[in-house]
């Protein structure tokens, strides 16, 4: 009976790690109700199965490689080497599960093996987690360092000193001229795209919200060229929360100050990052007993949750799933290239998608 439980949870380890792509210890064992000294005794005999790699704090989950083949099999052709990817992301639990998907699926589609390292948003693991990538046999690595999308030159140093082949996964290296290559969202683009979208629903004037991540910045940027391109009013607030603790007082506050703003100045949309934000953003308008998309027409920006909105919102959807398949695909290009020298750098921008539902109305209001 106890061989049939361990056998039982150790067979959902693997199922949450499937899911998520990578989780640490502390995740694992609040998911599966046991202490973490036990998670860690599965952890370590299920990595002498071969079925994931330990890192420091966590699992990093293995995709099966190619069997080998002689060269006396069909075809009479040799093995091709197996190639590891080595997944570096701050997040299993956030946007980045679908970008690890992606990565999984072009990897099993070329029979490579994928290793992933979490960092949990702290730049000073980046040093230490990319050295366990590479001590765990990866032959490239895929890197989405913490902080934000410009890449930091001691990150790059870092990646270079590797000697392994590497592709940036939304992130840009510091130095715009630097032969780094990467696959990013243009979350300009993405911004554009929905204030243009109010534009042609009739509104004069934008408001944005940002919640002090990375992406604000860009946001931001592209908030501002859409309004002086399609000559709209300038004098919609554009307010950073600063990244308060989702349901805090603080929080509230930001929101309640954001839509106070809105209303003096007669602005009726406003894009909103991120799905929390918004969902958030229309509780505390239903206190003050505004509604969306009557009082204040709302797109969310990322798309993670917002269909699941009270009044289903409108949403930009980053490419996830397709970041980690072209990333991937730029690695294995690279790795399985005769000359990889010779192979040009490749840098790929994608705009998002712009998902229309019920929050940001039929007709704009000025």
């Amino acid at each position: 009976m106890t061989d049939m439980l361990v056998a039982q949870r150790r067979e959902r380890l693997l199922s949450e790690l499937r899911a998520s792509g990578g989780l640490k210890v502390v995740e694992l064992a609040t998911r599966l109700g046991v202490s973490r000294a036990t998670v860690r005794r599965d952890l370590l005999d299920l990595e002498s199965e071969g079925a994931l790699s330990r890192v420091r704090g966590g699992a990093m989950l293995a995709t099966p490689g190619p069997a080998p083949t002689s060269a006396g099999s069909a075809g009479g052709s040799f093995a091709r080497a197996e190639r590891t990817l080595g997944l570096l992301v701050p997040s299993a639990t956030y946007y980045y599960p679908r970008v690890v998907a992606g990565v999984q699926e072009v990897a099993a589609e070329n029979d490579a093996r994928v290793v992933i390292s979490l960092t949990d948003y702290t730049r000073e693991s980046d040093t230490q987690r990319i050295e366990e990538l590479a001590a765990s046999g990866a032959s490239g690595l895929l890197v989405a360092s913490p902080g934000g999308h410009d890449l930091p030159d001691k990150t790059l140093d870092e990646l270079e000193r590797t000697g392994l082949p590497f592709v940036l996964l939304e992130r840009q290296p510091h130095d715009p001229f630097a032969a780094c290559e990467f696959v990013a969202t243009d979350h300009r683009q993405g911004a554009f795209a929905a204030v243009r979208h109010f534009a042609k629903l009739g509104h004069s004037s934008v408001a944005l919200f940002t919640n002090g991540s990375p992406t604000a910045a860009l946001l931001r940027a592209g908030h501002e060229a859409a309004v002086d391109r399609l000559g709209l009013e300038r004098s919609a607030p554009v307010l950073d929360s600063g990244r308060p603790t989702l349901g805090s007082g603080e929080a509230a506050a930001q929101y309640d100050q954001f839509i106070k703003d809105c209303l003096a100045a007669k602005v009726r949309a406003a894009l909103v990052h991120s799905d929390h934000d918004a969902i958030e953003l229309m509780r505390r308008m239903r206190l003050r007993h505004l509604q969306a998309p009557e009082d204040l027409a709302l797109i969310a920006y990322d798309d993670e949750i917002a269909s699941l909105a009270d009044v289903p919102l409108t949403a930009v959807a980053p490419p996830k799933h397709e970041i980690g398949q072209q990333a991937a695909r730029l690695l294995l290009d690279r790795l399985d290239a005769p000359d990889p020298l010779a192979v040009p750098v490749r840098q790929l921008f994608m705009q998002p998608r712009l998902t229309v539902r019920s929050s940001c109305g039929t007709r704009g209001q000025s």
